[in-house]
Parts: C-alpha cells; structure tokens; sequence
C-alpha cells in the first residue's frame, strides 16, 4: 500500500466484517466478497495497526433470530459471545456488502442486528461495496449510512466501490496483474486513511473521558428515548 506521511502511530484494532455468507456466486467465481475483505484486510493492515476478517461462515448466531442482549449474562453461545468481545474490543469497523435489492447485505444486517449499538458506538467505520457489474454496490452504500449511524460506529466520507471486483481483485485479495495497482492502493488508502485518523481521535477521547458517564441512553425501555410530555 502506499505510505501515507504523517501516518497515525497509536495502534488500533479494526474489524473487517464481511456482508456474504453465499458459498458461490455463478456464473462468477466463488464468494467474491471474500476477495474483498482479505483485500481490506491487506491495505488496512500497516505498522502497529492490526486488522481480523469476520466470515460469517466462521460464526454460527443460530437459525433463529435472538440478539446477544437476550441472553442472559454470560449465558449467551460461545460464537455469539466471542464476536461480540471482538466488536468491542475494535477501534473501528470496515462494512464490505454487495447490493441487494439497492439495499446492503441481508447476511450482513443480520449479523450486526445481534449487537446493540453500545458495541459499536463513538467509534467510526468505513463502507465497501462491490458488485461484479458496473455499479460497485453503489445504492447499498447510501442505505448503510442510516443503518451504522443507528448503530453508532458514523461511516466516514470517503467510501470504496469496486464494480467487475473480478476483474480487479485475485481471490487472495491481491490486484489482478493488469491492473493499476497503484491507482487502486491510492483509493483504499484514501478511505483507510480516514478511517484511521478518526479512530485515534475517538480513542484518545475514550481514553480521556468515558462518554456512558455523561451521555444518557434508554436503559429500561425505548420509550426512554421519547420526547418530553406535555404536562
């Protein structure tokens, strides 16, 4: 990748989660977002920084819907349980999804919908889309704006969109020969770049003041987060 100047020297933990759990993609080759991710992982991961891919494959959350929350404490499954201590142990988040629909990853909702946004807030994340048409996953991307800035990890401008990933990426996650490696490394950097700043910011603040102190959130029930009542 290419060396930024002033590069940001605090060490931090990034997770790359990965939005598919489509085992193929005919007539395409295999899991093309997993090519992606590990491309995600390779151009983040520099220094001190480290950076994890989360398959979804990797995870087995259940056939039935329950979020990490219901459970009760220290009850939930050891999958759910391990993910969930990555998650917060994160300094900021890579979201990489293909469009369905115009609209993000169903696997990939599903898999962040298992986690309240106290595992993911004030810190940031960045949006990877893909497709192998022309778009990129374009449309995807604007609809995971509103869904991370809920869960509190805000997504920061710049934003990564790969259309023909095939023809890009190789399924290690390296740029096809014929490629502009260069002029690709630049892009990602631009948006890792971000990512990267933000996330020392947000941690050196953490570090300085524990923002759950003084910010007031529903704890009870959400009817905690209504607007006052006229008297």
């Amino acid at each position: 990748m290419l060396q930024v100047k002033n590069e940001i020297k605090t060490p931090m933990k990034f997770l790359v989660i990965l939005g598919t759990a489509r085992e193929s993609t005919p007539p395409n080759p295999p899991r093309l977002g997993l090519r992606v991710a590990r491309a995600c992982v390779s151009q983040i991961y520099q220094g001190d920084h480290s950076a994890e891919l989360i398959d979804p494959l990797d995870f087995n959350v259940g056939p039935i819907f329950k979020p990490y929350f219901s459970y009760a404490q220290n009850n939930a499954p050891s999958q759910l349980k391990s993910l969930a201590n990555k998650i917060e142990a994160a300094d900021g988040y890579v979201m990489v999804s293909p469009e369905y629909n115009h609209s993000m990853s169903p696997a990939l909702a599903h898999l962040l919908n298992h986690f309240g946004s106290s595992f993911f807030s004030y810190k940031p994340s960045a949006i990877v889309t893909y497709s192998a048409g022309q778009w990129g996953g374009t449309r995807a991307a604007v609809v995971m704006r509103t869904f991370l800035s809920e869960l509190g990890c805000l997504p920061v401008s710049a934003m990564i969109q790969i259309p023909k990933v095939h023809e890009v990426l190789a399924e290690d996650g390296s740029f096809i020969k014929n490629v502009d490696a260069e002029g690709w490394a630049d892009y990602f950097g631009r948006t890792f770049t971000q990512l990267k700043w933000w996330a020392s910011a947000a941690k050196n603040q953490r570090d300085e003041i524990d923002p759950r102190k003084f910010v007031r959130s529903f704890k009870r029930d959400p009817s905690q987060r209504n607007t006052p009542q006229a008297s």
